[in-house]
């Protein structure tokens, strides 16, 4: 049986809620390990994915090494709107309206301790494509070189098997993008649409230039398991990259930001992050979250 959240190497499903939580303020910390062992018996059966945040596990008094707060950087003139979500959930599934309920029911189950500040309905496009039609995450690391990337390695059990998770919450710009050419498209992303092809003539502002993973030292890789959003007029893609840390994703940051060496990743030019957030992920034991490390404390 494995130690980790095997559903964060699943396959992507059909539809996806996100649930960012936020802690009540009268809720007490035996209230809230009490909820996250609720969440924990309800969604054994289920398909999710649980991450806590850097706020609830301070309050928690909890110390995750390596675990922080989504980073805020200064010398970037472009604002990645970093939020402290205490508890994030992810729900997976091929029926939206069986979503929907099972949305709810864990608002319920939630509510003494946490409140849902905001809902994420997300989806699967084509075989796995963003919405401007450009296939996503092609440089994913598969099978055993996946597990090394996603999940932490440790002697102690409260903490093998965990992950770190990035989330991020791009809104596109379509008319933006619309008005670009097909090769001009094709040079922001640095692959040709048509047969998800590398540009070898690609200018340095690609992004597929900007992020990639073998290009840094050492490498920075992630897994990626993100998927499209959309509510009204507005969509994007919901980003999420998990990793045994944040090293690897905040160099990948730094690089689209020109931090490093002054050129911006041409992304920027349609699509913006309305939330950046950070998540530690727990392990499993015995087909259900190993929540050893919180009621320890």
């Amino acid at each position: 049986m494995s130690d980790f959240q095997t559903e964060i190497l699943a396959p992507i499903s059909a539809h996806a809620v996100y649930l960012h939580c936020c802690r009540q303020p009268q809720a007490l910390n035996t209230e809230i390990k009490q909820t996250l062992i609720q969440l924990q018996e309800t969604l054994a059966s289920t398909p999710a994915v649980i991450g806590l945040g850097a706020s609830l596990l301070n309050f928690l008094k909890l110390d995750i090494p390596n675990m922080r707060s989504f980073p805020h950087l200064p010398a970037s003139h472009i604002d990645m709107h970093a939020f402290d979500i205490d508890l994030w959930v992810w729900l997976k599934g091929d029926d939206r309206g069986d979503l929907f309920h099972r949305a709810r029911e864990i608002q319920t189950l939630l509510a003494p301790s946490f409140a849902v500040q905001q809902t994420v309905n997300a989806f699967k496009y084509k075989s796995g494509h963003d919405l401007t039609d450009y296939e996503d995450g092609t440089e994913n690391p598969q099978d055993q070189a996946a597990i090394a990337c996603a999940f932490i390695e440790s002697n102690n059990p409260a903490l093998h098997g965990s992950s770190f998770l990035a989330v991020q919450r791009w809104q596109h710009n379509f008319s933006a993008f619309d008005a670009m050419s097909d090769a001009q498209q094709d040079a922001m992303i640095g692959r040709r649409r048509s047969d998800n092809e590398e540009l070898d003539d690609a200018p340095e502002s690609a992004h597929v230039k900007r992020t990639a993973q073998e290009s840094f030292s050492p490498e920075a890789f992630v897994l990626r398991r993100s998927m499209p959003w959309s509510e009204q007029d507005n969509a994007g893609l919901y980003f999420t990259a998990f990793a045994h840390s944040f090293d690897a994703f905040e160099a990948q940051l730094q690089r689209m930001l020109g931090l490093d060496d002054g050129i911006v990743d041409a992304l920027f030019q349609i699509s913006t992050p309305i939330i950046s957030s950070y998540f530690w992920c727990p392990p499993m034991q015995k087909g259900r979250l190993n929540l050893s490390a919180l009621l320890s404390t």
